[in-house]
């Protein structure tokens, strides 16, 4: 099997397009499990009473808006490296839902912390980062805005990307680091989960479902960005005329 023959524009569209349908479907299949499990399976947390359950949609946001981002790093290095167009188109097309996820992650953690805490926002140390991570992805929205030139902000957009993906280590690894009012990992690779086996499976639903949204989303954004890019050629002109 020959992988370059999956990084040319046609073959790329053509198949997203047979895979995007299933993913949703796939996507809205496991977010209606994981919320019924989160909300009406999952017993009530004897510390935090029913505001907890808002985990089962702000933990899988977090999660998501952290790896889209590196894998926006991971695509701009290639694209950086190879001058792959695909991996440039990629990279775009992941942005939007990686700043979407992440003001999830941001409003559903205010909407947690206030009977918490009794307050919607602290400077708290991996609150502040996420925001950041925030700031960095509409930043990289903004700058492919203001640059006409698609080859200059496909650059100007990776190098932004790599430079800020730095902050994705100093959000997981900030309530190591320093002392903050928000909670550690409940679950991890080097220790048992610390929640009931109920509640970790809303949570792993949830975050699968918001895997399949995310490359769902991701790949017909993509499709879009390669109609515009390619639309002086031979076959998209076809693509329209079908859909005119």
């Amino acid at each position: 099997m020959n992988p370059y023959h999956y990084a040319s524009p046609t073959t790329f569209y053509r198949l997203a397009g047979s895979v995007v349908p299933w993913l949703a479907w796939t996507a809205g299949i496991l977010a209606v499990c994981g919320l019924y499990i989160g909300f009406f399976m999952a017993p009530t947390d004897f510390q935090q009473g029913e505001a907890y359950r808002i985990i089962f949609i702000h933990v899988p946001a977090a999660w998501m808006g952290m790896l889209i981002y590196v894998v926006m790093a991971f695509w701009g290095a290639i694209g950086l490296a190879f001058n792959a167009r695909l991996a440039f188109v990629t990279m775009r097309a992941l942005a939007p839902t990686g700043a979407l996820l992440t003001f999830v992650a941001l409003w559903t953690g205010a909407v947690w912390g206030k009977p918490m805490w009794g307050t919607w926002w602290v400077w708290d140390a991996r609150l502040t980062s996420t925001l950041i991570l925030l700031f960095l992805y509409l930043g990289t929205l903004a700058l492919w805005s203001a640059i006409e030139d698609t080859r200059r902000g496909d650059r100007a957009g990776a190098l932004l990307t790599l430079f800020g993906v730095v902050n994705v280590p100093i959000i997981m690894f900030s309530v190591v680091w320093w002392n903050t009012l928000h909670q550690g990992s409940s679950i991890g690779v080097t220790h048992a989960p610390r929640m009931a086996t109920v509640m970790m499976a809303g949570v792993l639903t949830m975050t699968a479902a918001a895997w399949a949204y995310a490359i769902a989303v991701t790949l017909a954004r993509a499709r879009r960005i390669i109609l515009e890019r390619e639309r002086k050629t031979e076959w998209v002109q076809r693509i329209l005329a079908q859909e005119a």
